[in-house]
């Protein structure tokens, strides 16, 4: 009786299926020895442990879930609240400073495309629509009245867009690139204030 768990079954069947073809077939050089033995190495460290929780369907699953996600899946998966801004040196800026004061609170983008925004003290300040291209690099809001009507529409280039960051850049003086605010947002379990 054979006491390879079932698990590692086939990966005994491949390492006997090439120690047979080494037994009839001669090695006439040492290139071919060195690749069987190579490949018997390479399968036994593929199931070395024999613990089948390495690869368990769930993990595989979640890890290909993540890598699915769409910039826009990202945003929508969770509340952001402003955390930080940064100035284009780096240097942490005060969320109370007058450059940044406006971009600060808690923000809640739904995936159908629309968005809530409130100040920390959960005052509403905007919403409307919303979109991310494909590429992660814009964020695109179109800022409505509660009637529908537009108010305003702005662009904004992300800096970093993953499930615990939500960071985009904004101009003081759009004609002047060279300064600049990133205006970062972390996710939160901040509950969205009722309407």
């Amino acid at each position: 009786m054979d006491p390879t768990p079932p698990h590692r079954a086939p990966a005994r069947r491949a390492e006997r299926k090439i120690l047979m073809s080494l037994r009839r077939t001669p090695l006439t050089s040492t290139f071919a020895a060195a690749t069987a033995i190579a490949a018997i190495g390479l399968l036994a460290a593929c199931g070395a442990s024999g613990s089948p929780e390495e690869t368990a369907p769930e993990a595989v699953a979640s890890e290909a879930t993540a890598a699915e996600q769409t910039p826009s899946d990202i945003l929508a998966s969770t509340a952001w609240e402003t955390t930080g801004a940064t100035d284009e040196d780096g240097e942490a800026v005060a969320l109370e400073d007058e450059d940044v004061a406006m971009f600060v609170g808690y923000a809640y983008f739904d995936a159908d495309g629309t968005f809530t925004m409130y100040d920390l003290a959960d005052a509403p300040k905007m919403q409307g629509d919303w979109t991310v291209d494909d590429a992660g690099t814009t964020r695109h809001i179109v800022a409505k009245d509660d009637a529908g009507a537009v108010q305003f529409e702005r662009d904004s280039d992300i800096v970093t867009l993953t499930d615990s960051e939500f960071t985009y850049r904004v101009f003081p003086d759009p004609e002047n690139t060279a300064d600049y605010y990133d205006i970062i947002h972390t996710p939160t379990d901040h509950a969205e204030p009722a309407a």
